[in-house]
């Protein structure tokens, strides 16, 4: 089990990197080399995700801290639809997203300006996208299938898997409940370890457990 304090350590990194994406969206126009803000998350997205699959996703990308940490507080909190989890929709979504800052970056690839912008207006349409799909649904509903998300869940979705003690777990889902994606998080209690690669690797699902029955290796 995570120590008592690793909700407290999540919840004050969100805080602090909250502000960045609040910050590039809102001056990134004026100031466009704070778009490079973008890609840099986006590497270290996915060098967490070679080590700890989507670990990056629930503690240190500033989009999903913004999200879990000030959008939850709006969101009406529904069930995130199943099929926008399926490869089949999420392929798709990166394909177009990845094609759409390709073909900005070909219309003026050595301007560092131009490069700056087009990767905060990807920053602008997709975190508009997710506040208002948070705000209808839930909170954490654009994670489901954002491009760097599956990116980590492939890249690394096996690795840091959440153990469950089936002698301690009574199926009482409460830590469904506090799962920032609601995953189905008991259906995997026989095989002991959740196999579904979309789990973030944040403790809140630990924390809530009143058995103590899960934990990361």
């Amino acid at each position: 089990m995570k120590p008592p304090g690793a909700l407290t350590v999540k919840h004050t990194t969100q805080w602090l990197l909250a502000p960045i994406v609040i910050v590039t969206i809102a001056v990134g126009w004026k100031y466009p080399l704070l778009g490079f803000n973008v890609p840099i998350i986006m590497l270290v997205g996915t060098l967490g995700g070679i080590l700890k699959g989507r670990y990056v996703c629930g503690i240190l990308c500033p989009r999903g801290g913004f999200f879990d940490r000030i959008l939850s507080k709006f969101s009406l909190k529904k069930s995130i639809p199943e099929r926008v989890r399926a490869m089949s929709f999420r392929w798709p979504v990166f394909i177009l997203l990845m094609g759409f800052i390709s073909y900005r970056i070909s219309l003026n690839p050595t301007d560092i300006n131009h490069l700056g912008r087009t990767f905060w207006l990807m920053c602008v349409i997709t975190t508009g996208v997710g506040i208002v799909l948070g705000i209808l649904v839930h909170y954490r509903f654009w994670c489901a299938f954002c491009p760097m998300g599956t990116m980590q869940k492939i890249l690394g979705g096996g690795k840091y898997l959440l153990r469950i003690d089936a002698e301690q777990c009574r199926e009482c889902r409460a830590c469904e409940k506090a799962c920032p994606l609601g995953l189905s998080i008991t259906k995997f209690r026989a095989s002991g370890s959740l196999l579904d690669y979309d789990c973030m690797k944040c403790p809140e699902c630990i924390t809530v457990c009143p058995e103590g029955a899960l934990r990361f290796r």
